[in-house]
């Protein structure tokens, strides 16, 4: 019997189990789904394996669907299906993009103020990049042009139109490339005051992180909602659209642009904070500052948080050295977080707070979404 057990505890683990006084349990959000083989480390940073996993996670989502396409969740999503696009050039996927834009006839959601409803306008505008088809981003101009000369619902309600910290990655990306595709930099100032009063209120700029929103915001007396460990509530997957949306603007902005020096220090800041909250298998957890109520790494958070520290690699605008292996060790526990077939888990369900139980059968297209924009960066890392 103590033999029995002895192999079974040796064997187990490589089947993604473990044996404990007879019961086998699920072994925890870093158990590989793909196996690579020995070289795994060397092989999950291969291009044809960053391909055929953007790929398989792109397959699998797509014939997963969920939500309307002009939903926010897959704003981010096709955000990540284009950049999968950039990265493989696959016709499949290509074509799965302009279908989509083809059915919803190129039009945003119905909220024209809503920063959730102009998200999926990103994937219209980068798609117009490679067809020069004015349709395809006619809609989202005038509901931008409605947006700066139409006080809407949003602003009456919250008193800012960005008033939650998604939003700066669901709309200044919108605006940077509607600046720079129309060769108008008007769009760009607009969005920097818009931009500018969602900072005012939320930043916090002793932990250099977001508040979801006011309702998570201390006051002076120290009183608000907390963690269970007494920390302020600091949301992984917001601060990660952060990130994401601080990287996309940057992208699209002029090199002397007079606001390019604020998004760069925001995102330095922010960088230096994520690279200190990183946990030891690589991704960080639901709630940044109460990791230990949260010990299933989140795989949206995460992936918006690989993508963005990689592109700062890539551009020069983070040091290689100290952000490098932050960043391999995130894709390699992220490319862990894959099934066989293709489907990212442990992504945290829709919802305002961290406070939500998610497992490795939990999927969004949003969570996809963050890994695809991931690889699409880590692939162009040098060694």
């Amino acid at each position: 019997m103590i033999n029995l057990l002895s192999q079974c505890r040796r064997w187990l683990p490589v089947l993604g189990l473990s044996f404990v006084l007879g019961t086998a349990l699920a072994e925890p959000p870093t158990r590989p789904a793909h196996k690579p083989g020995p070289a795994a480390r060397d092989a999950v940073f291969s291009p044809a394996y960053i391909r055929d996993v953007l790929q398989k996670a792109t397959k699998w989502q797509l014939q997963h669907p969920k939500h309307s396409p002009t939903d926010w969740t897959n704003g981010a999503f096709y955000a990540g299906v284009f950049a999968a696009y950039e990265t493989t050039k696959s016709p499949e996927i290509l074509d799965s993009l302009l279908a989509m834009g083809e059915r919803m006839k190129w039009q945003p959601g119905r909220r024209y103020d809503h920063a959730d409803d102009i998200a999926i306008c990103q994937t219209y505008i980068n798609l117009y990049r490679l067809r020069k088809d004015r349709r395809m981003i006619q809609p989202t101009i005038d509901t931008v042009q409605k947006l700066r000369t139409m006080p809407g619902n949003e602003l009456a309600k919250h008193n800012l139109t960005w008033w939650w910290c998604d939003a700066l990655f669901m709309a200044p990306p919108v605006l940077a490339q509607l600046s720079k595709t129309l060769n108008d930099p008007s769009y760009n100032a607009f969005s920097d005051s818009l931009f500018k009063q969602t900072y005012d209120l939320l930043y916090n700029p002793q932990e250099h992180l977001f508040a979801r929103d006011a309702g998570y915001l201390i006051d002076a007396s120290g009183n608000g909602k907390k963690e269970a460990n007494g920390q302020k509530i600091f949301w992984s997957r917001g601060n990660g659209w952060v990130m994401g949306g601080l990287v996309r603007v940057l992208q699209e902005l002029p090199a002397k642009h007079p606001s390019r020096p604020f998004y760069l220090s925001l995102y330095r800041q922010m960088s230096e904070r994520l690279l200190a909250l990183q946990q030891a298998d690589g991704l960080w957890r639901a709630s940044l500052l109460d990791p230990a109520s949260y010990p299933g790494g989140e795989a949206s958070g995460s992936g918006f948080d690989c993508y963005a520290l990689a592109w700062g690699i890539n551009q020069g605008v983070l040091p290689k050295k100290t952000y490098q292996p932050a960043v391999e060790k995130a894709w390699i526990a992220l490319t862990k977080l894959v099934s066989p077939e293709g489907r990212v888990g442990w992504v945290q369900p829709i919802g305002a707070d961290p406070r939500r139980n998610f497992s490795e059968d939990s999927w969004e297209v949003y969570g996809t979404g963050a890994f695809l924009l991931a690889g699409s960066e880590v692939i162009k890392l040098k060694p």
